[in-house]
């Protein structure tokens, strides 16, 4: 185990300036908290916060950070406080500590939903100071070092979420070789039969082809050097688990990869990068479709570099990335290698990235994967979501004015539009993709123009989270969908409540409902509205807040129900339905049954399938024409029926509601309605069946054979059309066919 004054000298030696008292006291603090704790090796358990901040210390971090490693379990595993830490090592410290510190005693239902909750919790604490990262990237590198220690399940547990979110995020902040090693690390724990296979066949082919990678490198400097270039070349064989994944990508065996051999060339200038380029594509033959310039379009994390294969030395492919100096560090280190903290100007206290630093590649994904998280209801949705981004390769497209977006790899024009900005993509109608009108479920690919077009009347619809790829866009169709289903809602809550006034003889209005919020259970109007909506509030309890003087206008409790017409099956015009459960009042049916009419301000007007309160139409289908009743479903906002459909008896009288049409002329719907078709067991029978209903513009949307006799089938089709006239066309139509027996409207 590293003495104190070891570690001490390893920071004074990249940083003279350090507090050494600062690194002294974490050390002595750390040692006595942890006591005589003992890891699962059997090792004193300070030894693994002391191997965490040696990690630090390769990476040449300040001591604010290597006192932060000392210090990270002590508050989780030991008797220490927040409190305490802030009085003895300062505010910008206990930041540090807390922030790496995981939510205790939380009522979860499952290890999953713990899992993603400390993750939401690390995510928000990384985007405040990012040296929390780099602190829990090598917490968790020294715990993969020493894995062998745990139990099995403990292993895989750990190795899953490395490699699903720990190597991930150590690559999008650039640091490729900590990456690496945390990726070989639970490849050798989680696929242990892969791992060796893979390791094995490497030994095998690295024994065969002796000397192959010096060759190849030798023979790249003697070709740089001829030509009067000063540079660095370093070549290496790829890593069991980068052969491995592409192994499973591409379905192939490790005999069919030909790009095993990986060489660096580090330049002296970026103009070098290129000259060295043309050297390489002019000596050996280039690979079609293996060159990305990532100097001129650099990745989201900072990454530089130019990639391209080349069929070199004894035929052999070779990929090669030249890259200065500094590139060089910034893509093994990322943002680790940028020294932010010993310049970094103190705010309140605490230590604050300069703005340049700011605005980076990983700080901009960060704070993107932040902003979807605080605006998310569900931690587990948003692990997924953040998994989705992390895993993803990157396409780079461009705004008609050249602003660079980088997205993942198979993102659309939706994703697009949301990384524009939200509101862009909440008003999406349709995009331009290199002046072409192209689906908005376009795969984007590299270099793509692309312009979103937008209108302001314009709502996302819930389709869009299928066919979105980045969590942001994801989360904010998801959002977009709930303040929609909101509003429609409060929509609905409105109008019963302006309905059940007027009942009353009083005026409804929002001033009177404020006034009245503090003998209700909502804070504001809006919700109230949005509860009466979805029958979570009933009308009666509001009616008697806003207006107590009319509580004796409100049907007594004991009052037998009376029953509508229809029910006793006297028919007529005018139905009356008691909803003191829902509403304490009664509601008239319409008086008139034409589409479009009106019923002088009795019924909920219901204005087709989109409409601005929630409506859905039952399976068996109504079409206007029909006299129409609505079930108020909790959760669900208004089911619409034909007031013939057997289903009706299912519910209460007291969820009964007065709906009526209101059809659009100039914007016609169709509505769904099912037809019970029988017909004789002839060629071609289906597709005279099937001419019929096209020519009368109906559209079939399923259809369903229910029963196959010797002469007969009966079937079962679901058409839509525009209202009951055109309905009865298609009805006729069927009957009139000689192929057809009976043809008839269902409602089950």
């Amino acid at each position: 185990m590293m003495r104190q004054y070891e570690l001490v000298e390893r920071v004074l030696r990249y940083d003279p300036k350090a507090d050494e008292t600062l690194l002294n006291r974490a050390y002595v603090y750390a040692m006595r908290a942890h006591g005589h704790q003992k890891r699962a090796s059997g090792d004193p358990y300070f030894s693994h916060p002391l191997e965490v901040a040696a990690i630090l210390t390769d990476l040449k971090l300040d001591d604010a950070t290597i006192a932060t490693a000392l210090l990270h379990d002590v508050i989780e595993d030991t008797e220490a406080t927040r409190a305490e830490i802030d009085q003895l090592f300062g505010p910008e410290i206990g930041v540090l500590v807390d922030g790496l510190t995981k939510i205790k005693r939380l009522d979860l239902v499952s290890k999953k939903a713990e899992q993603a909750e400390n993750f939401r919790k690390l995510l928000v604490a990384i985007s405040t100071d990012i040296r929390v990262l780099l602190v829990k990237l090598a917490d968790r590198l020294h715990n993969m070092r020493t894995l062998e220690h745990m139990s099995p399940e403990s292993r895989r547990r750990n190795s899953e979420e490395t490699l699903e979110i720990y190597a991930p995020l150590a690559g999008r902040m650039g640091m490729q070789a900590m990456r690496e090693e945390l990726e070989e690390l639970a490849f050798r724990w989680l696929h242990p039969e892969a791992y060796r296979t893979v390791r094995e066949r490497l030994d095998r082919l690295t024994e065969n082809n002796k000397g192959l990678v010096e060759e190849i490198r030798q023979s790249l400097v003697e070709k740089l050097g001829e030509a009067g270039f000063s540079a660095e070349v370093a070549g290496r064989e790829k890593k069991p688990y980068s052969i491995w994944r592409k192994m499973q990508n591409r379905q192939i065996s490790l005999e069919q990869l030909s790009d095993l051999y990986g060489f660096r060339v580090i330049c002296r200038s970026i103009e070098d990068c290129y000259r060295v380029l043309g050297l390489v594509h002019t000596t050996w033959r280039a690979v079609p479709g293996r060159f990305k310039d990532y100097i001129s379009t650099p990745k989201q994390n900072g990454y530089r570099s130019i990639h391209t294969t080349i069929v070199g030395p004894r035929h052999q492919r070779v990929e090669l990335q030249l890259r200065t100096e500094p590139m060089h560090v910034t893509a093994e280190y990322g943002v680790a290698a940028h020294t932010f903290y010993k310049e970094a100007s103190l705010s309140n206290g605490k230590a604050s990235l300069p703005d340049a630093s700011r605005e980076m590649g990983p700080y901009l994904w960060l704070r993107r994967l932040v902003e979807t998280l605080l605006e998310g209801d569900n931690s587990e949705e948003f692990l997924e979501h953040t998994k989705l981004e992390l895993f993803h390769d990157q396409v780079f497209c461009f705004t008609p004015k050249g602003r660079l977006i980088a997205l993942p790899q198979g993102a659309t024009p939706i994703d697009f539009a949301y990384a524009v900005h939200t509101d862009v993509g909440n008003s999406c109608v349709g995009a331009s993709i290199n002046g072409r009108q192209m689906p908005l479920s376009t795969a984007l690919r590299n270099g793509d123009e692309v312009l979103i077009l937008t209108s302001a009347s314009r709502t996302p619809p819930a389709a869009w989270e299928r066919i979105a790829v980045t969590g942001k866009a994801r989360s904010a169709i998801r959002r977009a969908a709930r303040d929609s289903l909101r509003r429609q809602y409060a929509e609905l809550g409105r109008r019963l409540l302006s309905s059940a006034f007027a009942k009353i003889g009083q005026d409804y209005s929002d001033d009177r409902l404020r006034r009245a919020l503090s003998r209700l259970t909502h804070k504001t109007v809006a919700d109230v509205h949005a509860a009466v909506g979805r029958s979570e509030l009933p009308i009666a309890d509001v009616l008697r807040a806003v207006a107590p003087e009319a509580a004796d206008l409100l049907p007594a409790a004991s009052r037998p129900r009376p029953r509508n017409r229809y029910e006793n099956g006297e028919g007529g015009d005018e139905g009356w339905f008691n909803l003191s459960k829902v509403i304490g009042l009664k509601f008239r049916w319409p008086t008139s049954t034409a589409p479009g009419a009106s019923s002088a301000g009795q019924g909920i007007v219901i204005r087709g399938i989109r409409n601005d309160v929630p409506v859905s139409f039952e399976p068996g289908g109504a079409v206007p024409g029909d006299r129409i009743v609505g079930v108020l479903t909790p959760g669900e906002g208004i089911r619409i029926f034909q007031i013939h459909s057997p289903r009706l008896s299912e519910f209460e009288h007291e969820r009964w509601i007065d709906v009526t049409w209101d059809i659009n002329q100039e914007e016609p719907e169709r509505f769904p309605a099912r037809l019970s078709v029988t017909v004789l067991n002839e060629p071609g029978t289906l597709a005279q069946i099937a001419q019929v209903i096209g020519e009368a513009d109906g559209n079939i949307d399923n259809l369903k054979m229910l029963h196959r006799g010797a002469d007969f089938t009966e079937m079962m089709i679901e058409v839509e059309v525009f209202d009951l006239a055109h309905l009865n066309r298609i009805i006729n139509g069927l009957k009139s066919k000689s192929v057809v027996s009976k043809a008839e409207r269902v409602f089950a």
